[in-house]
């Protein structure tokens, strides 16, 4: 290590020179302190979260009743206690919180007097862990009291290095002042892309807008301590005060022009939100700064949001889309499989990313794909001598507009025994579709069908109209409403609890009981899945002149596509 200039003894005096070797015998402690212990702190993170110790030998744990014994990423703590530590509940098992300030929180009389964020599974009446105790409590199943824990708890094998890391990390798991939360107020974020279109944009925001106001019209100050609900002696009413970010520029700046975003007015989460071609600088930007991103009106999600935390969609958009067809053409009615498959689509549209995700799944099952690129803004154009080069084609995918979809030519190719056309972009049931295609075109319909969905979205179209908000999006006015009804519900079972992962957990746990489900016909969320609705339609106009549209067959969940 290269000692600074004001260090070099030869230049100080025998005192100065004493208290320079103190500051920087301190400096060097304090940076391997700080070192050691971030070092402990991700050992920690690495045993609750993924199973693995220090040395990077698997986590061992047994449960006594039945002899289950489990390593690695089945004996991670994360799997029961959850991202968050806060626990969870399987039935009548609750599992506790488990950070460090529910696990040495001094004995409460009552839960009126317990100075933490309400928890369901919060324990009140126990004394407080030490480190002897609840490194007992993980190897042994022994809690604070003597007493044995739940069968279900299983029994670690840790040494002193790996416990002291496991423990440091629960006692540092606590999040302290969290961003976009204070005493009165709650703070969102939507983000609109540059490429996103103006018309849904505006639709968007008037629903969020008009959402925000509603909620905010409830009574405010601390609702009144009721013994007979313990979930009411925590609960306060919070104002929700919604920021609109704007982006600017290329995919590139976005990062950059969110994180001033975020500095300026930190936020607990963002709801809904709109993007174009691609959402994945600000799906990165979300898992980065541990913000949770409810339900954006993106068409083709990043393509590794599985892997992500803190991102939930509906659904895959136009990659769902590219798996219904998929398993449509790999599967056909007529039994007789489709050699060669013509795709058209827009460069720099969403139509991109469902194209390469359907040629990558038919390719690995032998399909030849030909795909005809058109050049990007010019609507309606350059479709006749597409439709030349689709010849002869067993099937036709049109990744299409309504613009471009109206001006199709009077018929399709006649080599081409099926036209597939993308729901999401091309209209749904209003699309433009010419008369004399319908005969051959199915649509892919990633939605309860038109007649199914009608009672859920009619809720949203009856708040709309009270409100005198336009309906100029219906599908998308439809899932910003929804969005911000899941989070106002899971909000109401978080009491107090504002932190992020937490919100996430509830999220999954509380949405497949939502009744009013706007345009699908289910949703749900298991740990790890980030898809809310999993699968959707192949249809048919039901007759050339009009827009009822007819399932070629049940509700489909095709094989994952990528």
């Amino acid at each position: 290590m290269d000692i600074p200039h004001f260090f070099r003894f030869s230049r100080l005096s025998a005192v100065d020179g004493a208290v320079a070797m103190t500051i920087l015998i301190s400096v060097l402690l304090s940076s391997t302190s700080n070192a050691s212990s971030e070092s402990s702190a991700n050992a920690g993170e690495a045993i609750y979260q993924s199973g693995v110790l220090g040395s990077g030998k698997p986590l061992l744990a047994t449960r006594e009743v039945g002899g289950v014994r489990m390593e690695g990423k089945d004996a991670a703590c994360i799997n029961c206690h959850r991202r968050s530590g806060l626990g969870s509940k399987e039935g009548k098992i609750s599992i506790p919180p488990i950070t460090g300030r529910y696990l040495f929180q001094q004995r409460a009389p009552s839960m009126e007097e317990l100075d933490l964020p309400f928890v369901e599974n919060m324990r009140a009446d126990r004394d407080p862990y030490t480190d002897e105790t609840l490194a007992r409590a993980i190897r042994e199943g022994i809690d604070s009291r003597g007493n044995p824990l739940n069968y279900l708890m299983p029994q670690f094998a840790l040494d002193d290095a790996n416990m002291a890391a496991l423990i440091g990390y629960l006692k540092h798991h606590d999040k302290g002042k969290l961003p976009g939360v204070t005493d009165q107020e709650l703070h969102f974020a939507t983000i609109i892309t540059p490429d996103a279109d103006s018309i849904k944009a505006g639709g968007m925001l008037d629903v969020l807008n008009h959402y925000f106001t509603d909620k905010n019209a409830d009574p405010f100050g601390p609702t009144p301590r009721l013994r007979s609900s313990r979930k009411m002696m925590f609960m306060a009413h919070h104002r929700w005060q919604l920021h609109v970010w704007k982006l600017t520029g290329p995919p590139a700046t976005w990062q950059e022009q969110l994180e001033e975003d975020f500095t300026r007015e930190p936020v607990l989460a963002v709801v809904s939100g709109l993007g174009g071609k691609t959402w994945e600088p600000i799906q990165s930007f979300c898992e980065n700064k541990s913000v949770p991103c409810l339900f954006p009106n993106v068409e083709a999600p990043p393509l590794d949001s599985d892997h992500h935390f803190y991102s939930l969609y509906f659904s895959k958009g136009v990659l769902l889309e590219a798996g219904l067809i998929a398993n449509k053409v790999l599967n056909p009615d007529s039994g007789r499989k489709a050699k060669v498959v013509q795709q058209i689509y827009r460069a720099g549209d969403s139509g991109e990313a469902g194209a390469s995700a359907l040629a990558a799944e038919l390719k690995h099952h032998g399909i030849t794909v030909r795909s005809h690129v058109l050049p990007a803004d010019t609507l309606g154009k350059g479709l006749d001598e597409a439709l030349r080069q689709a010849s002869p084609a067993d099937a036709l995918v049109l990744w299409l507009r309504p613009a471009d979809i109206a001006a199709l030519g009077s018929k399709p190719p006649a080599t081409t025994n099926i036209v597939f056309m993308s729901g999401l972009m091309g209209g749904l049931e209003q699309s433009s579709l010419p008369s004399n295609w319908r005969e051959r075109t199915h649509l892919t319909y990633p939605f309860a069908m038109p007649d199914q969905h009608r009672i859920g979205v009619d809720f949203a179209l009856g708040w709309f109209r009270i409100r005198n908000i336009p309906v100029v999006a219906e599908q998308v006015q439809a899932d910003t409403y929804l969005a911000c009804g899941l989070l106002a519900e899971t909000l109401s079972h978080m009491v107090d609890t504002f932190v992020p992962d937490y919100l996430i957990e509830r999220m999954e746990d509380n949405i497949e009981r939502r009744i009013i489900t706007g345009y699908y016909p289910h949703l749900s969320l298991a740990p790890g899945q980030r898809y809310a609705s999993k699968g959707g339609y192949i249809a048919h106009f039901a007759n050339q002149e009009g827009s009822k549209l007819v399932s070629d067959g049940g509700w489909t969940i095709p094989a994952v596509t990528e």
